[in-house]
Parts: C-alpha cells; sequence; structure tokens
C-alpha cells in the first residue's frame, strides 16, 4: 500500500521524491501562476455586473449578451482536460505561456469589439484559453512542490480560487464605478493586458520546464469524445436563460452516452498498454481522488450560483450599485481568502477532518444570512447578515485549498496536468449546474410571490442542498479514513513511477 497521509497519519513533511531538487525559483513562480489562474477565473463573473450596460452599447438582444458570461464557462470547460494532458505531454511551462498570451489578447479584442459578434467570438477564445491555462496551474504546483511544502502552495491556489468567484462581483463595480461612462464596461477586459504582459515576461523566466519522460502520445478519439460530451451536458446549462432546459434537453443523453463510450474508450487504452487522455486508474486507485472530485464538484453547484442570485437581490431588489452590491458580498471574500492561506498549513495535520469542518462552516454561515434577511427588518438584515458571511467564508476557505490538495496530493506528477483538468472539469460542471439552477429558481419564486427576501431565501436553501450533499460525502470519506488508514504510509514522492501509485482499499 503506497500512498500519502498527513503528518498526523505518519507522512513525512519533508519526504522527497528520489532524485527531486527544490526548484529555488518556486515560490516566485507560484506567483505567477496564481495571478494568470486569478484572472481566468475572475472572468467567469465579473462581466456579469457589465451586461446591462454591453447590451445598451452594443444594441445586443439579451440572448446575445447572455453568450458573452455563458460562451466563456463554456469553452473554458471543454479544454479543460485536454489542455492538462497536452501539459503533461508536451511541456506545462510552454502550454501556459501560449495560453497566457492568447488570454491576453483576446482580453484586448474584448475591450476593442465593435459589435457583439466580435465580443463574443473573443470570449469564445478567451474561455479556450483560460482553459489551456488552468489545469497548468494544480500542475505545475505538484511538480515544484513537495510535503508540507505542496499544501501550502495548494492553500494559495485554493485561496485564489476561492477569492476569484466571490470577488468578481465586487471588482467587476469597482471597475464600472472608476471607469464611468458609456464605454466603461471595457476596462474590465483591458486590465486584463498589463497584468497579464508582466506575467508573461516573469513566466518565461521563472517557470520551469516539464520533463517529456517519453509520453508525447496524445488520444485524439478520447479528446473527440470527452469534448462531445461536456459540450452536451454544458450546452443546455448555459442557454437556461434562454430556455435551453426546455428545448434541447435531449443533450443530457447524448451528453452521457458520449462519456460513458468515452470512458470505456479510456479503459481499452489502458488495458492495451497505451497512454489513455484521462487513466481511469486515478478514480479507482489513487486515494482520495475519486471523492475529493466528487466534493468538488457538489460544493460548486451552491458555490457559483449564490454569487448571481445575490447580485439579483441586491440590484433589483434593493436598488443597488453593482459596486455596492459586491460590497454586500465581501465579508465572504475576506473570510475565505485568510482562511484558505491558513488551511494550506493545517491540511497535513487533519487531513479530510478540515474538509468537513469547513463545509459545516459553509451551511452555517449562508443557513444563518438566509434566516437573517428573511426575519430581520430589510433596512438592516443586509448589514447584519455580514458576520454570517464572514463565517461561511471562513468555512469556503476550509473547503477548497484542502480539497484540492487531498484530491491531487496523491497524482503521480507525470499525471498531475490532466488530473488538475479532471477535477476543475468537474468544478466547472458543478458552477454550470448551480449558474443554472439557482436563478432560475429566484425568477420562478419571485414570479409566484413578488417577494424578494423570499426568492433569495428559496435559492439559498438549494444551494445548502449540495453543500449537504458534499458534506455528507467528506464526512463519510473521513471516516473511511480513520478506520482503514495504516499507522505509517510511504509519500507517493518516495515511490519510483509507476502508472498510478495507490492504496488498495
Amino acid at each position: 500500500m503506497t500512498a500519502s497521509t498527513s503528518a498526523a497519519d505518519g507522512r513525512t513533511p519533508g519526504a522527497r521524491e528520489a532524485g527531486y531538487e527544490p526548484d529555488p525559483n518556486r515560490w516566485r513562480a507560484l506567483w505567477v501562476t496564481l495571478v494568470a489562474g486569478f484572472m481566468s477565473l475572475l472572468d467567469v463573473t465579473i462581466v456579469a455586473v457589465a451586461l446591462p450596460t454591453i447590451q445598451r452599447d452594443l444594441h445586443a438582444s439579451p440572448a446575445q449578451v447572455q453568450w458573452v458570461v455563458s460562451g466563456y464557462a463554456l469553452t473554458f470547460a471543454l479544454a479543460l482536460v485536454t489542455a492538462g494532458r497536452l501539459g503533461d505531454a508536451l511541456d506545462r511551462r510552454r502550454i501556459f505561456l501560449l495560453a497566457l498570451t492568447g488570454f491576453v489578447l483576446c482580453s484586448a479584442v474584448c475591450g476593442a469589439a465593435p459589435g457583439i459578434t466580435l465580443l463574443v467570438s473573443a470570449r469564445l477564445a478567451q474561455g479556450l484559453a483560460a482553459g489551456f491555462m488552468a489545469p497548468q496551474n494544480s500542475a505545475l504546483i505538484q511538480q515544484m512542490f513537495r510535503g508540507a511544502e505542496r499544501g501550502r502552495a495548494f492553500g494559495f491556489f485554493g485561496a485564489t480560487v476561492g477569492i476569484s468567484s466571490a470577488a468578481g462581483p465586487l471588482i467587476g463595480g469597482a471597475v464600472l464605478a472608476l471607469a464611468s461612462g458609456a464605454q466603461g464596461w471595457r476596462w474590465i477586459f483591458y486590465v486584463n493586458v498589463p497584468i497579464g504582459v508582466l506575467a508573461v515576461l516573469l513566466g518565461r523566466h521563472l517557470l520551469p520546464h516539464t520533463e517529456r519522460s517519453g509520453r508525447g502520445h496524445v488520444d485524439v478519439p478520447g479528446i473527440l469524445l470527452l469534448a462531445a460530451g461536456v459540450l452536451a451536458v454544458m450546452y443546455p446549462l448555459v442557454q437556461a436563460d434562454s430556455g435551453g432546459l426546455d428545448q434541447v434537453w435531449w443533450l443530457f443523453l447524448v451528453g452521457v452516452a458520449m462519456l460513458a463510450a468515452f470512458t470505456r474508450w479510456q479503459r481499452r487504452l489502458v488495458a492495451r498498454g497505451a497512454q489513455p487522455l484521462l487513466d481511469p486508474r486515478l478514480f479507482t486507485t489513487v486515494r482520495g481522488y475519486a471523492v475529493g472530485a466528487g466534493v468538488g464538484t457538489l460544493y460548486f453547484i451552491g458555490f457559483s450560483g449564490i454569487w448571481l442570485v445575490f447580485a439579483l437581490f441586491y440590484q433589483h431588489g434593493l436598488n443597488f450599485s453593482p459596486l455596492r452590491s459586491g460590497l454586500a458580498v465581501t465579508p465572504f471574500a475576506l473570510g475565505s481568502a485568510g482562511a484558505a492561506v491558513i488551511s494550506g498549513r493545517l491540511v497535513d495535520r487533519f487531513g479530510r477532518l478540515l474538509t468537513v469542518c469547513g463545509l459545516v462552516g459553509v451551511i452555517v454561515g449562508l443557513g444563518g444570512t438566509a434566516l437573517l434577511i428573511r426575519l430581520a427588518p430589510l433596512g438592516t438584515a443586509v448589514w447584519a447578515a455580514a458576520p454570517m458571511l464572514f463565517l461561511g467564508g471562513i468555512g469556503g476557505g476550509f473547503v477548497v485549498a484542502p480539497n484540492i490538495t487531498l484530491t491531487l496530493r496523491d497524482v503521480p506528477v507525470h499525471m498531475a496536468g490532466a488530473a488538475g483538468g479532471a477535477l476543475q472539469t468537474g468544478q466547472r460542471l458543478g458552477a454550470a449546474v448551480g449558474t443554472a439552477a439557482l436563478p432560475g429558481l429566484f425568477y420562478m419564486v419571485l414570479s409566484a410571490s413578488h417577494d424578494y427576501r423570499g426568492a433569495l431565501v428559496t435559492a439559498l436553501g438549494a444551494a445548502l442542498v449540495g453543500m449537504v450533499a458534499s458534506l455528507a460525502l467528506a464526512t463519510f470519506d473521513w471516516r473511511r479514513d480513520r478506520r482503514t488508514r495504516p499507522p505509517h504510509e510511504k509519500c507517493p514522492d518516495e515511490v519510483a513511477h509507476n502508472p498510478v501509485h495507490a492504496r488498495q482499499t
């Protein structure tokens, strides 16, 4: 049995793979990848606050302007697993820098777009570039860090994920407030350009190359099957506001069939000794990977959708400006940021228990927020709920970063890109479900009752269902680990390169 555990379970924090030498630039290189990752994830939500202005300035229809957000999310998710595998097979540094360059160029085109057609096209390309960049972040952490340092690095990475998702409305509102005028929305895209150019220049100097180790084969049939499956599942979700769930619901069945065919094809390649796009043994033999992917997917169903319903409640129900609406949810982002950095130092000691406690904090924080908004006087309810949002943010900080660490830490480095891409694909699918279902539920309650508070509370309650399901899965994994974990195990980085390092249970 060969898999890593926390220090409390006998793992040596400083254990290193034979022949591993720490990169002296690893911490500076980490900040380059985090800045780039922050931009790519922020662009999922930051544009939402500017959609009314974009629609007015470019004379676009509601369906057209919705693709500015949903098109980015769609191509982002489509690219993740393939991009991770290409990074493993070729060179993560090269893929990262090319994708970052493409992201910067597309940001400039988005900002300068004279019409909605070019803007949507540039957003599709920008999402594709972000999808190629994202899995290299977690893979480079796997490559550059070992032992306790890896937990700290993933703590910063988790903070980036949490803050970028929660802070999108605030930053978008701030940009619109500073860049006042009819064309102020363009600065939401332009702001990426100088930051991205600097990140490219620093990345060329600091990021390490990937050793190819003869794993250069790319599974083209697998790429096509997976892309078709993800596209078929996500398209109705990203088109939910335009009736996609009613009109093309049958694409879900097509997507399930394509993903089943993809799984069979991957197993066939493994049986033949060939290199698959996504090794199925990641889910069956690498301890913590399948559970971590499930926990992340369920969590993001609720986590991603709540920011849209908060924005609808504050901006339409209470007539807040975009900036004021963003400020109202800032306590969650602040709590998440601080807790995520701390959690990176604690995950080796407490393992899955940290995720369990974090999920409890999120559930209590968001449940308390819903209760206060429902019962307290409307004039004070929003600000009275700030401490509960802060508590929820602290809980969220103890969920995202530890879960990423626990999910990926036993993955062999040569599979880190594909594994990180698959993990983020699950999160993007969860986010797509949440951002389609929660606003839809909000509008359904609102149309029946004309009660903005009731609509928000109902949507938050639905989000908590996903959180509770994630908590149940995390608790199961924590209790199973307590029963089955041996007192001492080897760190996978000390084990010779096998196809998959695993613990058999």
